[in-house]
């Protein structure tokens, strides 16, 4: 993309978000592979080395819990190195200065990484699950609410694969894996604020995985506009009004600061 022509889309996409009155952002692996955390579809990285079946199943968990909150503890490492990148502080800067002028913002992510709360992104639904909360596996024992958990190593729990100290049952990453259905709470809100949207941004997403990616749809059907930010078009970019094709660490804070510009 020419850099005329991506400043002439970096000016558009200000003043649709400086115009509207409540912004979502709709993330996903894009944005946190600015960070050094590989995408599922990347090549290097922990999936190389491991099956999908094996480890983000409940059939494999059922199956080896140890090999699966081995491979979780691993993740929860690497993710631990990584720090936000310019494109997470720019959405928690939006986030900022849209409710200091009486908007609203959310961020309604994919990622399972902490990195938008550790930017300082306040309203934030997590589709997936924060890989640094555990939950009890048994959903009717009073520990099945997730609780935070920054241990990285078996040698860390008393018994591994952990247990809940309640009932007994198997401890597990509060993530969702292949084949379960998301939290129920996170994708009824996320639907009811995109109905709600002025402006979809969409960032580093393929929009392939159902049924979050119906968060953008959504917005569009209800008279919302959809900006979308990624490396290359995605199964988004026909529904999006305002295509920048760029990395996220770089086009964000440069939109950021001419929607700065224009609420002044």
């Amino acid at each position: 993309m020419q850099s005329d022509d991506l400043k002439d889309l970096i000016l558009e996409a200000a003043k649709i978000i400086a115009r509207a009155k409540l912004v979502l952002s709709f993330t996903g692996a894009g944005i946190s592979a600015e960070s050094g955390i590989p995408t599922f579809r990347d090549s290097g990285g922990l999936w190389e080395k491991y099956r999908v079946e094996d480890v983000a199943t409940p059939e494999a968990f059922m199956r080896n819990p140890k090999f699966v909150w081995e491979f979780y503890l691993e993740r929860k490492k690497k993710i631990k190195e990584a720090k936000p990148n310019p494109a997470h502080y720019a959405l928690a800067d939006l986030e900022r200065i849209l409710r200091e002028s009486g908007k609203s913002f959310y961020i309604i992510t994919q990622n399972i990484d902490n990195l938008h709360r550790e930017a300082g992104n306040k309203n934030i639904i997590e589709l997936h699950g924060n890989i640094w909360y555990t939950k009890c596996s048994n959903s009717f024992c009073e520990k099945s609410r997730p609780f935070y958990d920054p241990r990285t190593s078996p040698e860390e729990y008393e018994d591994f694969p952990p247990r809940c100290s309640s009932c007994g049952s198997l401890l597990r990453p509060h993530v969702v894996w292949f084949g379960e259905p998301l939290p129920e709470d996170a994708i009824n809100e996320s639907f009811r604020l995109a109905s709600l949207a002025d402006v979809v941004i969409v960032v580093g997403t393929s929009g392939a995985v159902f049924p979050a990616a119906y968060v953008p749809y959504i917005a569009r059907e209800h008279g919302g506009k959809v900006i979308e930010v990624n490396i290359r078009t995605s199964s988004l970019t026909s529904i999006s009004d305002v295509f920048l094709m760029g990395r996220a660490g770089e086009v964000l804070p440069r939109i950021v600061e001419e929607v700065k510009r224009a609420l002044k």
